[in-house]
């Protein structure tokens, strides 16, 4: 039938496979979501709202990683596979446009909270459909059955009670549909070991560095919406560079100490004995990873507002407020987390320096609420480089992996 009507079979992808340009193209729409959530929390940052831009960046990590899978063992750029994600692109795009206004506390805006739950219906629902006709065209892939549906599906009942009823039931609510969806749907995966392969290391390894970076990318534009037109006064473009060499710290403390190595030590693993620590370390402990990104995003967006838009007798600024130094310098300690995961599940190792650096950035927190707010940015940069420095002269990981 498929070839009947102009259509191509999906194509089973190997182990040399690598991500291809549509791939990348697809990663920028989530990575965009991902920065959305970051500019809602910096609409009113408060405890209550960061909890709020974590249950949204949960939304929006789980259909990613699961998207990267499906990949994994199609190409995503044949057939209905490439209209389908076309399709998710669209949804996800919309969801992140209006991700900044829906979670407001008036019913003026629940059309703003449905739209959100109804794109992520349809990015769930493309999903399974998509999984179908892989499934239908490739007799050696068993087709998700009911079993596989029922937690898509019972996880939009809390989606849509959440975004009609608002406030911190949506929270609840919300956080519940992603476990009901995240739990049920990875439980049913792995309960079919047929279904659940990877087939290439190198790709799976390639989809979640590559979103990685273009999130790092993406939060340097916090430096802009964060100065604007003030960006040329001399803190401000002093925090700017600072962000900059932030970004970079994160950036090589992952993909030169990290990415390869990991990659290497899924690779030498016998195929059956791949899938749990790629969950592990991909589908889990990434989550962190950008999770740290997008709160790092909103903690540099907050600084540079503050240094823009409030002046201060202090050539430095005034000090930041407890949401912006927690965000600041919270951002980079569940980076570290989710890198120390990521190297416990792969090369079976987390540096020391690591974890002495998340408790040193803890401890520093409210010093740093005291000091002025280029100070605190100071502070953060000057750790996140020291571990730069130490990892780059004492630690190797590819002897950890041996």
């Amino acid at each position: 039938m498929a070839q009947i009507l102009g259509i191509r079979r999906p194509v089973p992808i190997g182990e040399g496979h690598r991500t291809t340009p549509f791939e990348i193209f697809f990663d920028l729409v989530f990575a965009f979501a991902f920065i959305r959530v970051a500019t809602f929390m910096e609409g009113s940052p408060t405890p209550l709202v960061l909890a709020q831009g974590l249950v949204f960046l949960m939304l929006l990590w789980w259909p990613f990683t699961t998207f990267a899978w499906l990949a994994n063992r199609v190409r995503a750029d044949v057939g209905l596979v490439r209209a389908g994600l076309v399709v998710v692109m669209a949804a996800m795009f919309v969801a992140g446009l209006v991700i900044p206004f829906a979670w407001e506390h008036d019913r003026r805006t629940v059309s703003e909270s449905l739209t959100v739950a109804v794109a992520y219906i349809v990015i769930r629902t493309a999903f399974y459909l998509l999984n179908w006709h892989v499934a239908v065209v490739n007799p050696r892939i068993p087709a998700p059955g009911f079993r596989y549906a029922i937690p898509i599906v019972g996880g939009w009942i809390p989606l849509l009670l959440g975004a009609v009823l608002g406030g911190a039931t949506q929270t609840l609510l919300w956080a519940a549909a992603f476990l009901i969806d995240c739990l049920g749907t990875a439980s049913a995966s792995m309960s079919s070991k047929d279904r659940f392969r990877l087939h290439s290391a190198s790709h799976l390894c390639d989809r979640h560095g590559l979103l990685l970076i273009i999130a790092l990318g993406e939060s340097l534009i916090a430096v802009g919406v964060g100065a604007g037109s003030a960006v040329t006064r001399r803190p401000v473009l002093i925090a700017a560079l600072l962000a900059v060499a932030i970004a970079t710290a994160l950036w090589w403390l992952y993909f030169e100490n990290a990415a390869a190595p990991a990659g290497q030590a899924l690779a030498r693993l016998p195929h059956e004995e791949r899938v749990r620590p790629a969950i592990n370390a991909y589908s889990l402990a990434h989550f962190p990873l950008i999770a740290g990104i997008i709160y790092l995003a909103l903690g540099i967006e907050l600084v540079l507002e503050h240094l823009a838009h409030h002046p201060s007798q202090h050539p430095a600024g005034a000090p930041l407020d407890w949401i912006s130094t927690a965000a600041l310098f919270g951002g980079p300690v569940v980076y570290l987390i989710g890198r120390g995961l990521f190297l416990r599940f792969t090369v079976g190792h987390t540096p020391r320096a690591q974890i002495v650096a998340a408790g040193i950035m803890l401890a520093l927190l409210p010093v740093a609420r005291s000091l002025p707010a280029l100070g605190a940015f100071g502070v953060i940069t000057a750790a996140l480089a020291a571990l730069v420095c130490y990892e780059r002269i004492m630690w190797q990981p590819t002897a950890a992996a041996r």
